[in-house]
């Protein structure tokens, strides 16, 4: 009797036992392998990490002196919405005929000093790159008692030195000019649109120092004197200010 419980007892564990180890080996070669803890959980991605270990090219210094306005009507599909405005006027002069005299005699002082120097129109080259960029406007109002010059940097400054490029100009614009430093900056200022290079392909790259700079009103006779009859001393301010920065950076 006990023989064949024995035997019974063989026939029902033999099987049992077959399924149970090929069961372990099946779990072992199929199927997804065991998780670790750390692939649960996806890395925080910083899309603007790569500036971390950003170095500047070599070669010469340079700098972009953009002209507030000129060529707007050329201006890419992505900022289509911007081709109609084409800044203040005064005296007979329009906002880019201005911005344009500047910007040439402070090309003409910065090469003197060695300096390669770019001027652009209202289109920036995608990702343009420079140690310094300063788009160059003229302001404009209804009352025509306002008066004086102001300046500003992007919102996101990822170089940590435009605001060092802002306060030299600042001072240095001053000095040439006379004009008092008006106080209203503006959104859009700081928001300009060459300096959105997260948003727009034709803007300035994260590591180009920027500075927007409104040399004074044209609405304004007082000002007009000096932006409009002697453009090279709001050139020579603007340019002594790219200067004083770049000695600061070693640049020079």
């Amino acid at each position: 009797m006990q023989k064949l419980l024995l035997s019974i007892i063989m026939i029902i564990l033999i099987p049992l036992t077959l399924i149970f180890f090929s069961y372990k080996s099946i779990g072992k070669t199929n199927g997804a392998p065991p998780y670790l803890d750390e692939d649960l959980n996806a890395p925080v991605y910083d899309e603007y990490s790569w500036l971390d270990n950003w170095q500047r090219p070599e070669g010469p210094v340079k700098i972009g002196l953009q002209v507030g306005h000129w060529k707007n009507a050329e201006l890419p599909d992505e900022l289509e919405r911007l081709r109609g405005r084409t800044g203040s006027s005064g005296d007979g002069k329009s906002e880019w005929e201005v911005n344009y005299t500047i910007a040439e005699v402070s090309a003409e002082i910065l090469r003197s000093q060695g300096v390669k120097v770019e001027i652009l129109p209202s289109t920036i080259p995608p990702k343009y790159w420079a140690d310094v960029f300063v788009a160059i406007h003229a302001d404009g109002s209804t009352d025509p008692t306002k008066s004086g010059f102001k300046a500003a940097t992007p919102r996101r400054d990822y170089t940590g030195t435009a605001i060092k490029l802002l306060e030299y100009i600042e001072s240095e614009y001053q000095l040439a000019t006379g004009l008092d430093k008006d106080p209203n900056v503006t959104r859009n200022m700081r928001g300009y649109y060459a300096f959105a290079w997260w948003r727009y392909e034709h803007a300035v790259h994260p590591m180009t120092a920027s500075v927007i700079l409104e040399t004074g009103f044209l609405s304004s006779s007082a000002d007009r004197k000096i932006i409009v009859n002697k453009p090279e001393v709001s050139a020579q301010g603007l340019a002594n200010g790219i200067l004083e920065y770049l000695k600061s950076q070693k640049l020079l």
